[in-house]
């Protein structure tokens, strides 16, 4: 006996299947599809974006053109046209800049040492020529000749921490006999001279210690360490804020010029003394 199966309940599942669902989204769906949206689109601009380093590498070597475009119109006249050196009969014969390094730069032209207006024993600091983006571009291209000390960062020539005690211990041994203990300068051999470093900024010290510019040795941070030289430069800035105790400092140099105004203002004043006591005699 074979039983018929009722269509009524299979009719009724077909006629839900084609209704459409009532059911509610979930509450997070728009913010999981916004998400979604941003990640591919951070991915897509990562892609194609050129990276941090290409950027700074590209920078980099737009300094060096420029630099070397302001090298050819006001230096090569003396250093040649690839910082080779001057040959001999012109008029400045300078000397070769390769591996010389930025910080020789900075120092140079960042003083006004540097173009040289005429030749002399020795090249005078004077008003700057170049502005600072000039600068950075005459150093960079300087640098891509050769390697040579790069110009220090802020943290290097931070000198607030440095030993001041130790600093003056240091500049005595290695500095003091061309800059004087006062740091007023000094006079040297063929009319060179060593220029007073009171009063100078902290960064040309630095440089001026790691390039070893005109009869001035090199200090590489190996000869003194970035510490050491914090510490000379905190003794200099000790030495420019001390007051002169005793008077006049009449240039901080010592007994010679204190004894020299000592007979010039003494012996003088003693001799017109008797003068005009011979005169009132009379």
């Amino acid at each position: 006996m074979v039983r018929r199966l009722s269509r009524a309940p299979l009719e009724a599942a077909a006629a839900g299947a084609d209704q459409p669902r009532t059911g509610r989204r979930h509450p997070l769906a728009a913010f999981a599809v916004m998400c979604v949206g941003l990640v591919a689109c951070g991915l897509g601009y990562a892609a194609v974006a050129p990276s941090q380093d290409a950027q700074a590498s590209t920078e980099a070597s737009l300094a060096v053109e420029e630099g070397r475009e302001l090298f050819q119109v006001g230096c090569s006249s003396c250093h040649g046209l690839n910082g080779e050196g001057g040959q001999a009969g012109q008029t400045i014969a300078g000397p070769p800049l390769i591996g010389v390094g930025a910080a020789a730069v900075d120092f140079q032209v960042g003083t006004g040492r540097m173009p040289l207006a005429q030749q002399a024993a020795q090249a005078p600091d004077k008003p700057v020529v170049y502005n600072d983006a000039e600068i950075d571009q005459l150093a960079a291209y300087v640098a891509s000749l050769g390697p040579g000390p790069a110009i220090p960062t802020e943290e290097q020539y931070a000198y607030t921490d440095g030993d001041a005690a130790e600093g003056g211990e240091l500049f005595r041994t290695n500095c003091a006999s061309c800059h004087n203990f006062a740091g007023q300068g000094g006079a040297l051999t063929d009319a060179k001279y060593a220029p007073p470093i009171v009063d100078t900024d902290p960064k040309y010290i630095v440089e001026a210690m790691l390039t070893g510019p005109q009869s001035m040795p090199v200090f590489s941070d190996s000869t003194l360490t970035v510490e050491d030289k914090q510490a000379v430069i905190n003794y200099i800035k000790t030495l420019e804020a001390s007051p002169d105790t005793g008077g006049a400092g009449i240039g901080r140099i010592g007994p010679v010029s204190e004894g020299l105004w000592g007979w010039i203002l003494g012996m003088g004043s003693l001799v017109g003394v008797a003068v005009w006591i011979g005169a009132k005699s009379r």
